[in-house]
């Protein structure tokens, strides 16, 4: 069953029989590959939190996401090389989707890269068998199907994590990333795509948006949002746990969950982020008064942005599903306690604490004349005193 290329690297090809029992909707890994299911005792509390909080970050992703997304994109993929390196090929809707549309996309290459075990709870554990990476390079018997003679199935010396050498090595091969990593790696995995210089489009919680390494990258114009903002359901495990709510099991079993707050972040060129915001409130101040403890007004819906204020301004976070940085200009965040040159604290509306807010002003040519968030840390820091404790 198994056979060494000429090249040096294993590859693996089944017998169709034995691939055919294997799960039928993932065409056609599900034909090409047998991943022995293995038991693995982790010692200690560290580990098994470290398991369980990898578990959580299992989300199947629906083909009909990635097809709604991805359709907004397919200019950019015209002889790229794409990888996906968070997925298990058994269930990859991300390597089916490239797969069947690669001469469509006129794509050159696409790789992905699997974990080594069936469960991601042994996620960069390196205490199980060698992980895979998959190689696919287009139809090549012209039914423009990809047939399992046509995709090579290699090892890899470790497990799978995106962080490996080897790994990295796929990384820097790759023109453009699409996968779902885990959200608990979510940072990392961003600096690492930063740091290679890499195109990407992937899945992550809305909440990353108020970590300040990511963004750092939205206000610097290197990553935003992209062109869908969320999903209606994800397939999870079986061994997932029960949720109270945006938890379900269908008919044949499978297991559910819905997230209102997961969203496409990208650093590819669309047209939505070229659509601007109609305008059409003005301003007064009783409406929109000013923060307690930040000189800027606070804006409750992005609707209601006033066209005709020219100073400093606290949106809702679900502004960057439609920002337009020419149109707006992105100046900082109040999204937490902390205060540096990024975040002012959470906003504060006649001594009352309001949700984040993410300050903007719109592009003017005397943009100049309104003074800079770093210019107003120490007010802000002064006037925070007494707000914003937990």
């Amino acid at each position: 069953m198994w056979a060494n290329l000429a090249s040096g690297r294993s590859s693996c090809r089944l017998s169709v029989d034995k691939m055919e029992r294997l799960t039928p909707f993932f065409f056609p890994i599900a034909r090409l590959i047998v991943m022995r299911k293995l038991s693995i005792s982790m010692a200690g509390n560290k580990s098994l939190n470290a398991a369980n909080k990898a578990k959580e970050d299992e989300f199947y992703t629906e083909l009909s996401d990635i097809e709604n997304e991805l359709k907004h994109y397919k200019q950019h993929f015209k002889d790229k090389v794409v990888l996906c390196n968070c997925d298990d090929p058994r269930i990859s809707n991300f390597f089916h989707y490239f797969s069947y549309n690669f001469e469509q996309l006129g794509l050159k290459k696409l790789i992905t890269t699997c974990y080594k075990s069936q469960e991601r709870d042994l996620f960069s554990q390196n205490n199980s068998e060698r992980a895979i990476w998959l190689e696919y390079t287009g139809d090549h018997n012209g039914n423009r199907v990809p047939d399992p003679e046509e995709i090579g199935i290699n090892y890899l010396k470790g497990d799978g994590d995106f962080r490996s050498q080897e790994c990295i090595e796929l990384l820097k091969q790759a023109d453009i990333v699409v996968t779902n990593p885990p959200f608990s790696l979510f940072r990392e995995y961003v600096a690492q795509l930063m740091k290679y210089n890499k195109k990407f489009v992937i899945i992550g919680n809305q909440n990353a948006i108020t970590y300040k390494e990511i963004f750092s990258y939205i206000k610097a114009n290197q990553l935003w949002l992209g062109s869908t903002l969320s999903f209606a359901k994800f397939r999870v495990p079986d061994y997932y746990e029960p949720k109270p709510t945006r938890f379900w099991i269908d008919e044949t079993g499978q297991k559910w969950r819905s997230m209102g707050n997961i969203c496409w972040f990208t650093n590819l060129d669309i047209a939505k982020r070229h659509e601007e915001i109609i305008l059409y409130k003005s301003y007064n101040e009783e409406e929109y008064p000013q923060y307690d403890n930040y000189q800027a007004i606070n804006v409750n819906k992005v609707a209601d942005i006033p066209m005709d204020y020219d100073g400093v301004m606290g949106v809702p976070i679900t502004f960057l599903d439609k920002y337009n940085p020419e149109q707006f200009e992105i100046l900082g965040i109040m999204a937490s306690t902390t205060i540096d040159s990024l975040n002012f604290g959470y906003p504060y509306v006649n001594g009352k604490k309001i949700y984040a807010r993410i300050l903007i002003r719109r592009r003017q040519p005397s943009a100049s004349t309104y003074p800079q968030p770093e210019e107003t840390t120490l007010m802000a820091a002064e006037k925070q005193e007494g707000y914003g404790k937990e």
